[in-house]
């Protein structure tokens, strides 16, 4: 390695930790303060920084907000794709990804966000777009997909795989999500969230069972 690639290699990787140390003081900044409260001059005095120096890796509000839900999903969206096995047992594939999805949304920062959003969405309908489309909609797109697959095998009946998937989350988020969306409970228990998953599944299967009647 010549010393200008190392020069630009230390700069990268400078810039790459400056971003990460961004993201993670506005993600505070959102959850604690709120999307309105929340200014490019607070976040870039938090810094240390100027605003300038902050808007050559941001260029607004929406786009830092959309960069911190990104990071933070990132992952998890992996995580997402390598449960839904397409050539595995459907009803444990179902089960799982149940399980993995509905302790991640009751988690206390997806509930702090969740709050976050429904709250200023109303004022701010682009930080709710930005959080529909990153979270959600990019959630329900990965489930319909495999239901698709699903349904080609001839495991589901043929259906639309995108109302089968808000189909499918409709039912998980029901009990205990919404519960805790409410103020109801803290913290569901891991029977509770075994329940919730069984009964989604359970009518979800029952909804989408193969029609093996003769055309």
């Amino acid at each position: 390695m010549t010393n200008c690639d190392s020069t630009l290699s230390r700069r990268e990787t400078r810039r790459r930790e400056r971003r990460k140390a961004i993201l993670e003081v506005a993600a505070r900044s959102f959850l604690n303060n709120g999307y309105a409260a929340t200014t490019m001059s607070s976040i870039a005095a938090e810094m240390g920084g100027s605003k300038g120096t902050l808007w050559s890796y941001f260029p607004s509000k929406e786009a830092l907000f959309s960069a911190v839900l990104d990071d933070a999903t990132t992952t998890y969206r992996e995580r997402l794709a390598a449960i839904l096995d397409h050539q595995g047992d459907l009803d444990r594939t179902l089960y799982r990804l149940g399980i993995n999805l509905l302790q991640k949304v009751t988690s206390p920062d997806a509930i702090a966000l969740n709050r976050l959003v429904t709250s200023e969405a109303g004022r701010f309908p682009e930080m709710g777009a930005i959080f529909y489309n990153l979270a959600p909609r990019h959630t329900r797109m990965l489930i319909a997909a495999f239901l698709e697959q699903a349904m080609d095998r001839g495991l589901l009946r043929k259906a639309d795989p995108e109302q089968a998937a808000r189909t499918f989350m409709t039912l998980l988020l029901s009990g205990c999500h919404q519960l805790m969306l409410m103020g109801q409970i803290s913290q569901p228990t891991e029977v509770q969230i075994d329940a919730d998953v069984s009964f989604a599944l359970d009518c979800f299967l029952r909804a989408y069972a193969p029609d093996d009647r003769p055309a």
